[in-house]
């Protein structure tokens, strides 16, 4: 749908949409270390702690359903840029919000355009760069979320305890703003699409993606990939605060730790979902999780070392089967219809995140000493999703891969 970039502009162009990607990431994670002080500044419980969370998704993903009328009808530059104002300015004011009601208000609109902000990204990869190497930029644009955690999670956290919970988000929407021009700038205009589907309608768009068998379980993948993992990630601060002894100081640890080792594997398992194929790449990142999944949930009082190694395996291997599991994704959609397919995709996403984190604020409680309760439960959910996602990964017919990734002879990669 673009022109070839060259190597030079299509490096650009990734670290870019990494910059964009890593703000939009970082506004969201920062919610879930802050929870124990969100509870306790607030007078709220857990599961209307998880609602703060839940608003966020929830609303990106009814603006997804909104945005999947118009995205296809605009350059994406053009419209990367006016969400990604919107969103910083949504940022800002839940960087000023002075209450739990306000502060909600903040969320749903930043949620309503970070959701789309994330669609588009992922539409600009897939539009951009040739499915053979898709994994390997997946890889670099997903390394947004590494840097959020190494860098971002424990920098947002030192704000938050030498200043106020609300210099986090006043610091992301001031690096938006850096960050809109660096966009203007280095961004392709990416308007092909425009012109070549003028004769279909916003509607007959959305319901040629609807009638698509492939959409159809595509959406289904990527509702269970969220759903694995978001039942028990807005928790594990409260957790380990609570139930493993973890102090507040020693929180940002865990995420620098884990953020420096995911900054490497995420390279890593890009070159494996172009090497030996997406799907097979998933399945085996995806089973590998559920081992330090377990192991996060079940944790007693254990020294910091011990939390340190569960933690960094569970957000490697968590945001590791991300990446194959959005090259698949991409290339599910068929070509003409990809900025439909996937802002309707970050509907379905932020929906299911939202959803799951919720219903995990529902299954955990808490005793009479404070403990968390039943935080294992959330790791059998995930598990459940997890293994559904792992066999329907391999129904799906890839766009640029010949047949379905299920039909082909073992020995055939389907990339």
């Amino acid at each position: 749908m673009s022109r070839s970039l060259t190597p030079k502009r299509e490096l650009w162009l990734l670290l870019t949409l990494a910059g964009i990607q890593f703000t939009h990431i970082l506004d969201f994670m920062i919610m879930m270390p802050l929870g124990p002080q969100f509870t306790a500044l607030f007078g709220i419980s857990d599961a209307q702690f998880g609602l703060l969370v839940s608003a966020y998704t929830l609303a990106a993903g009814a603006s997804g359903l909104i945005a999947s009328t118009y995205i296809d009808r605009f350059g994406r530059k053009r419209l990367l840029i006016t969400l990604y104002v919107l969103f910083g300015l949504a940022t800002l004011a839940c960087g000023l919000a002075p209450g739990y009601a306000s502060l909600m208000v903040a969320r749903i609109c930043a949620g309503a355009f970070g959701g789309v902000l994330s669609a588009l990204c992922q539409t600009i990869v897939a539009d951009s760069i040739p499915f053979e190497r898709r994994g390997r930029a997946m890889g670099i644009v997903m390394t947004s979320f590494s840097v959020s955690t190494v860098a971002g999670v424990p920098l947002g956290l030192f704000l938050a305890a030498h200043l106020s919970w609300h210099a986090p988000f006043i610091g992301i929407a001031l690096l938006c703003g850096v960050l809109v021009a660096f966009a203007a700038a280095t961004l392709p205009t990416l308007d092909a699409h425009v012109h070549e589907g003028r004769s279909s309608s916003a509607l007959g768009g959305i319901v040629q993606v609807l009638q698509d068998r492939n959409h159809l379980k595509a959406f289904g993948l990527s509702a269970l990939l969220m759903s694995s993992s978001f039942t028990m990630i807005p928790y594990i601060t409260i957790f380990m605060q609570a139930n493993v002894g973890l102090t507040p100081a020693q929180i940002p640890y865990m995420y620098l730790c884990g953020g420096l080792v995911t900054l490497l594997s995420a390279r890593l398992f890009g070159r494996m979902t172009d090497r030996i194929g997406k799907v097979p790449t998933f399945r085996r990142v995806a089973l590998i999780a559920l081992a330090p999944m377990f192991a996060l949930t079940l944790l007693g009082r254990v020294p910091l070392w011990a939390v340190l190694i569960g933690s960094t395996c569970f957000f490697v291997f968590t945001s590791g089967r991300m990446i194959p599991g959005m090259a698949i994704l991409t290339s599910a959609a068929d070509p003409r219809l990809r900025g439909t397919f996937m802002t309707l995709n970050a509907s379905v996403q932020s929906a299911a995140m939202g959803l799951a984190a919720f219903v995990g604020g529902l299954i955990i409680s808490r005793d009479a000493q404070g403990f968390v309760q039943n935080y294992w439960m959330t790791a059998v959910v995930g598990a459940m999703a997890t293994l559904a996602a792992v066999w329907l990964a391999g129904t799906l017919t890839l766009h640029g891969a010949g047949a379905p990734a299920a039909a082909r002879p073992p020995s055939t990669p389907e990339n």
